[in-house]
């Protein structure tokens, strides 16, 4: 990383959600204000700002991180998921996580809420047959003062039922033709 000089603003530019992005940063700006002031994305919400309470998670090139943390400036180039990524479509249809959160009450006043759905975005990306134990490990570093987590981990095990149900159904694309038998 070059070295950045603290006086001036800095060109910050990677890919969010599938767009490429790009603005001005001091080098000690806070990736979670870059996105909700420069870039305005706003579903990354500001918690404690000290990386204990989980909202602010997102994902930098694919691992979770927490964006009260992280700086702008070290994203330059990365690809980011904020929970503005998790629709199939861009925000008009939820995705399987969001609507398993919403018929199961996994949020009450939704503030914490973006960061549980990325982290769990995260893990069934990579572990789709985790466990619940394997779950309610990487929910352990979010804090949630409405639900009492219950319904959280209802949600997610709802998600991850119908994620693999999906995975498992064959794509008619890929069906094989008929032989013909006449030939």
């Amino acid at each position: 990383m070059p070295r950045l000089t603290a006086d001036r603003r800095h060109p910050v530019s990677f890919t969010l959600n599938g767009k490429r992005v790009s603005g001005q940063a001091e080098p000690r700006m806070l990736l979670s204000d870059f996105l909700r002031h420069e870039i305005g994305a706003t579903g990354t919400h500001l918690g404690c700002e000290h990386g204990v309470c989980g909202a602010c998670t997102v994902q930098i090139d694919g691992g979770l991180a927490r964006a009260c943390l992280a700086l702008a400036v070290q994203t330059e180039g990365a690809e980011v998921r904020t929970v503005e990524g998790l629709s199939p479509d861009g925000g008009a249809t939820l995705s399987v996580l969001q609507n398993a959160f919403r018929e199961h009450h996994g949020l009450q006043c939704g503030f914490c809420t973006p960061g549980f759905l990325v982290t769990l975005d995260a893990l069934f990306r990579n572990e789709p047959h985790a466990s619940e134990d394997r779950i309610r490990e990487m929910l352990s570093g979010h804090l949630c003062r409405c639900t009492g987590y219950a319904p959280i981990i209802k949600a997610a095990l709802a998600a991850q039922a119908t994620l693999l149900a999906s995975a498992a159904k064959p794509d008619p694309d890929d069906a094989m033709p008929e032989e013909d038998v006449h030939a």
